[in-house]
């Protein structure tokens, strides 16, 4: 594909840059450490890579024939990233009462996807920039899918990365609830865009 480069630096980009998946990933970093919180990792990363997927070979257009769908699924998606966010807000307190409590694992990251309204738009955004109608249509999807899959692992990595250095930096239980707090702000602040996206189509 012609655009393999412009979709390796659409990749790095919207992989990098701070969202649901990002924060989920870098607050299990700080609470659980690197090894626990790989599953989540590779949750996400192979949830994105198969979401991407079913977008190009026609999930789409079923939303652009049944757009009441996509509208239930947004509404769904929101109130699942608000009630993540009050999840993490929580985070520190639950670990110190309960030193067993484990992080997301694959099939939740995996899962998070469908409701997670970053991922829709850099899905689509994907499938709609870098191809073009033709024979090699589904090649072009693979091929967009498996960039991401690549590049996603190392991308939400240095976050998963960061959470956990910010660890030693964090010591008391007092700083990791402060530390949850503000990641849960930032969650519930990425969704308002959808939020507002929601209540302009059900009052239009």
């Amino acid at each position: 594909m012609e655009y393999v480069w412009a979709t390796i630096l659409f990749a790095i980009a919207s992989s990098v840059t701070p969202g649901p998946n990002n924060i989920m990933v870098m607050t299990s970093g700080l609470n659980f450490g690197v090894k626990k919180s790989l599953p989540l990792l590779t949750g996400i990363c192979v949830g994105f890579t198969v979401m991407l997927l079913l977008v190009g070979l026609g999930f789409g257009q079923l939303f652009d024939r049944f757009p009441l769908l996509h509208v239930v699924i947004k509404c769904v998606g929101t109130a699942y990233l608000l009630y993540l966010a009050v999840l993490i807000a929580r985070a520190s307190n639950t670990i110190q009462t309960a030193p067993q409590t484990q992080p997301f694992g694959f099939l939740k990251g995996a899962l998070f996807q469908w409701v997670n309204a970053k991922a829709w738009v850099v899905a689509t955004g994907a499938i709609a920039a870098f191809t073009t109608v033709g024979a090699n249509f589904v090649t072009q999807n693979l091929m967009i899918a498996a960039t991401f899959f690549v590049v996603s692992f190392p991308c939400v990595g240095v976050w998963l990365l960061f959470g956990s250095l910010l660890k030693k930096w964090l010591q008391s239980p007092k700083q990791r609830q402060w530390f949850n707090w503000v990641m849960a702000a930032l969650l519930v602040v990425s969704v308002m865009p959808v939020v507002r996206e929601i209540v302009n189509q059900l009052t239009a």
